[in-house]
């Protein structure tokens, strides 16, 4: 109500304020799951029952519930209880998709012979909302087992445990490039503990033991120089009754434990195919004091959405830059914890994994610096397409950078050194194109066509490496 005052050409306000009855959530209910336990969906709850009814706490549960992976899509409806003007009840109605993925295959080389690969992953394992996963891979020259168990709500206060088992066995002493055998056992507890409603820290521990094995007859020389520098190193003379020659093989061995620390941040209103919000995370690791090989590596991940004209259309922003560097007296990173780009992951239109330094056969050796950036326009998606699907066009920069001096690379002539640094911005390798995603059962399928803006060619008298490049890519990779 105003009250003029007319000598000093003043106005005062009296607000009455008749204070309705609050309202109280009588029961909340879920309605559409089939196997998911209902506990997994109250644990999520911000909205209480027996609390005041609050539309935030309404809307944030609905996010919550909307980012477990084998959720598609969430609503919720209030009623009010007959009798009793001040109490509702809440109803979320749930739209599952699917929680589990399990592939297979067999395929058939000159190099590798007879391959066997087997997948699955289950992150709704039984209901209980927990995430199990098994990846199998046989053959006669690589072997890979891992089996890893995730249970987000390790205690009420949301603490998840993250327990993994791997094992690798890699032999590829079969053709005439870059040969190298590693076997690495891999074991250890990670957690994560929440600070706040979208932040949280990890941190973890694992133990490694590795073995490393080159030939002087047809491994890379970096590969080879690592071998004999680090860990516990030794030679044998071995002979080929095929060839008739003798030849030297390399090795070493050692043990180390990885210290794993970080922190997230996750706004975004889904797990897949979001379309806003921000998750930011920062990873630290570092071999523990007593370590035989000795090296820290960090990451540092950086997603945004941005919805754009009547959220028809989406700007996605996903940068990521990767460094590690070796400690002590170890010279360089182990051979096989170098960062690797190109192909769907980096750059899109160059090759997968084969952008940064060359070794002396032309193969990828991988470098200790990573900087990549995707830029994407989502395409409007029909509603019932669009918990499944996304089209975007594509910018993409990147690329694979070494900043150490123990390693030494050289051109096609074997002559000419080759150097890896970031010295500017026609360093960094573009392209531009389409992708389609696509949720299935068997995972999720990524299709892409880049063309590469500013790929590096060949010297013909043979003093640099060109690019690789690939227009058409494709990708079959688990969705959580």
């Amino acid at each position: 109500m105003p009250t003029p005052d007319d000598k000093n050409h003043t106005v005062s306000l009296t607000f009455f304020i008749d204070p309705g009855n609050r309202v109280y959530v009588r029961n909340i209910t879920f309605s559409g799951e089939t196997a998911i336990n209902d506990v997994v969906l109250r644990r999520e709850m911000r909205q209480l029952e027996g609390g005041w009814l609050s539309n935030v706490a309404l809307e944030r549960s609905k996010q919550r519930i909307q980012k477990l992976p084998y959720v598609k899509d969430v609503s919720y409806t209030t009623t009010p209880v007959a009798g009793s003007p001040d109490q509702v009840d809440v109803d979320y109605k749930i739209k599952q998709g699917p929680a589990a993925q399990l592939s297979g295959g067999i395929g058939y080389s000159a190099t590798y012979k007879l391959m066997l690969n087997a997948n699955y992953a289950d992150a709704d394992f039984l209901g209980t909302g927990n995430r199990f996963a098994v990846d199998l891979e046989g053959g006669a020259y690589n072997k890979v087992y891992t089996v890893q168990y995730t249970d987000p709500y390790l205690t009420m206060n949301g603490v998840g445990q993250t327990l993994s088992v791997s094992y690798r066995d890699v032999t590829q002493f079969v053709s005439s490039s870059s040969n190298f055998s590693s076997k690495t056992l891999s074991l250890g507890p990670t957690w994560s503990y929440p600070i706040s409603e979208f932040q949280y820290l990890t941190f973890g521990a694992a133990f490694e033991s590795s073995k490393l094995l080159t030939t002087s007859f047809n491994s890379a020389q970096q590969a080879q120089e690592w071998v004999r520098q680090n860990g516990h190193p030794y030679s044998r003379l071995v002979h080929e009754d095929y060839s008739n020659n003798d030849f030297e093989l390399y090795g070493t061995d050692f043990s180390d434990v990885l210290l794993v620390a970080g922190w997230g941040l996750d706004t975004r209103n889904r797990s897949l195919f979001a379309d806003r919000g921000n998750r930011t995370a920062v990873d630290f690791r570092i071999t523990s004091p007593g370590s035989t090989v000795k090296y820290w590596m960090g990451d540092f991940t950086f997603q945004q959405y941005v919805p754009l004209w009547r959220h028809y259309l989406t700007l996605s922003f996903l940068d990521t830059v990767d460094y590690g560097q070796a400690m002590g007296k170890t010279t360089a990173l182990p051979p096989y914890q170098q960062l690797f780009g190109g192909g769907p992951n980096s750059v899109r239109g160059f090759r997968e994994d084969w952008l940064g330094p060359r070794d002396n056969f032309g193969n990828p050796y991988g470098g200790n610096f990573r900087l990549t950036s995707q830029n994407e326009v989502i395409l409007p998606m029909p509603e019932k397409w669009r918990q499944n699907a996304r089209v975007s066009l594509f910018f993409d920069i990147g690329n694979i950078f070494y900043t150490g001096s123990k390693i030494h690379f050289f051109g096609p002539n074997g002559v000419t050194p080759a150097y890896y640094h970031l010295n500017g911005w026609n360093d960094l390798r573009r392209s531009t194109g389409i992708a389609v995603e696509w949720l299935a059962p068997l995972g999720l399928f990524r299709f892409s066509f880049g063309v590469p803006l500013n790929a590096k060619h060949s010297d013909p008298l043979g003093n640099t490496w060109g690019d690789q490049t690939e227009g058409f890519q494709f990708s079959i990779g688990q969705a959580f």
